[in-house]
């Protein structure tokens, strides 16, 4: 990277990056690179990495704080309330990604335009498995807010699947991509997603025991957004456990065309589209098993003969 390119990323002091850390030795680098050519403000909140993520971070420019992981949104918003910046917008960025160089320049063009209503930037994510674009089965374009004002921006408290809400304001979308590059292996991958899937149950879990019916929520400023959570919950969460997950993958390889991403576009699909989903409903049917096994052990109240004994 050049002096005149780092440059250019001080020169944009209306824009912070928070990232979310945990042994990211492997990814951090490529993506602290691509956000430097858009503003040197990077805070970092690790959570006990062991590797060299914060040494490569912090020779990076970055800021690192720590805190001990409990869920993504307590985190990211710990984060929020605990970085020392003036900026006025801040952007959310995994550690695994990086931006491309038209997000870069279509921000550094856009921001100082907007008018004060305008409180979140929606763009899109690419992801990359195994070294392939996954292009097909519905998952480009896949659109997230990811830039927002800061007194309007709060991640959801979600076990999984959270996204960043807005209090006020509208969000505004840009036709410019971030890129989900994970450069660790399929052995992480898996067992990331096997921590995912617990997550998910969690979260299922939670919303039968409040006996709460999800509904599209507004704070999501995305229609995409807020138009798959309504279909997750209110079709995809009334179908048969183990039936759901193969008529997913069946959508998503066949009918969304998920066949043309070659090889690893099947390995993605089968283990994100099938895989995937089909744990989460094994591990939904383990909790609830153990539950009804739990209170068939309760014991019974006395009946009126035992009582007057």
């Amino acid at each position: 990277m050049t002096a005149g390119t780092r440059n250019q990323g001080r020169d944009n002091q209306s824009l912070a990056v928070l990232i979310l850390t945990l042994d990211e030795e492997s990814n951090i680098e490529k993506c602290l690179r691509s956000v430097l050519l858009l503003t040197n403000r990077i805070f970092i909140v690790d959570s006990g990495s062991t590797d060299r993520t914060v040494e490569i971070a912090e020779k990076m420019g970055a800021r690192v704080l720590t805190h001990p992981w409990a869920t993504h949104a307590e985190q990211f918003n710990w984060g929020l309330d605990n970085i020392d910046t003036d900026s006025d917008w801040l952007m959310r960025l995994d550690a695994d990604e990086e931006l491309t160089p038209g997000l870069v320049a279509a921000l550094r063009e856009t921001l100082p335009t907007l008018a004060p209503d305008v409180t979140g930037i929606i763009v899109r994510r690419q992801v990359h498995f195994m070294g392939r674009w996954i292009r097909h089965g519905g998952y480009y374009p896949t659109w997230l807010l990811r830039v927002f004002r800061r007194d309007a921006g709060h991640c959801e408290a979600l076990w999984m699947d959270e996204h960043i809400a807005l209090s006020h304001g509208r969000a505004i979308r840009l036709d410019q991509d971030i890129i989900d590059r994970n450069n660790k292996n399929l052995t992480f991958w898996t067992a990331k997603h096997n921590s995912y899937a617990t997550r998910e149950v969690l979260d299922v879990l939670a919303r039968e025991e409040a006996a709460v019916v999800p509904e599209r929520d507004e704070a999501l400023p995305d229609l995409q957004t807020r138009s798959r959570r309504w279909i997750k919950n209110r079709v995809y969460g009334r179908l048969p456990l183990f039936v759901r997950p193969l008529l997913y993958f069946l959508y998503r390889y066949v009918l969304r065309l998920g066949f043309l991403d070659g090889r690893e576009g099947l390995i993605f699909h089968v283990l994100q589209g099938f895989w995937y989903r089909f744990l989460v409903d094994a591990k939904l049917y383990e909790s609830r098993k153990a539950e009804r096994a739990s209170r068939l052990k309760e014991p019974k109240p006395a009946g009126r003969e035992e009582v007057r004994r």
